[in-house]
C-alpha cells in the first residue's frame, strides 16, 4: 500500500477501526488510491455521524424527554 495511503489511514483512529471492521476497503485503496472520499462517507455512513443521522438522534432523544414529561405530569395529576 503507498505510504500517502497509509498516513491517511493512521491519521485518525476511526479510520484505522473502520478498515479492520471493512476490510474490503484496504483492497479498493490499493487499487485506486484516490478513492478516500467514498471511503469517508462509507465510514460516516457506517458510523451514522451524517446530518441525517445527527438529526434522527436528536429527534429520538426529543421524544424520549416528551414521553418521560407527559409520564410524570400523569403520575402527579393521580395525587
Amino acid at each position: 500500500m503507498r505510504k500517502e495511503v497509509q498516513k491517511f489511514i493512521n491519521d485518525q483512529n476511526d479510520r484505522k477501526k473502520f478498515l479492520r471492521e471493512q476490510p474490503h476497503w484496504y483492497r479498493k485503496l490499493s487499487r485506486n488510491p484516490n478513492d478516500f472520499e467514498s471511503m469517508e462517507i462509507e465510514m460516516m455512513n457506517y458510523y451514522q455521524r451524517t446530518i441525517p443521522h445527527k438529526v434522527q438522534q436528536f429527534t429520538n432523544s426529543v421524544q424520549m424527554a416528551s414521553m418521560m414529561v407527559a409520564m410524570f405530569q400523569s403520575m402527579r395529576q393521580q395525587d
